[in-house]
């Protein structure tokens, strides 16, 4: 029998895509998430940059954070 598995939702795809780097969902949602949290429009090309990379990251970990499992 294989292990049963919850699909992530949207935010929650978005908010690991986001601070990760890995797209578990679609790039529209992390682009959309990423331009609330920062509060301004980004580029598409902005994403393949450190500077927004760092921004993003530091943004969006007490969301990452909340998402994560605890016991």
């Amino acid at each position: 029998m294989g292990i049963m598995t919850k699909k992530l939702d949207k935010e929650q795809a978005a908010i690991i895509g986001a601070y990760t780097g890995v797209c578990c969902g679609n790039f529209s949602d992390i682009h959309e998430l990423a331009e609330r949290e920062l509060g301004r429009p980004i580029f598409t090309h902005e994403f393949a940059t450190e500077e927004l990379t760092e921004q993003l990251r530091e943004k969006i970990k007490p969301l990452f954070i909340s998402i994560c499992y605890m016991e």
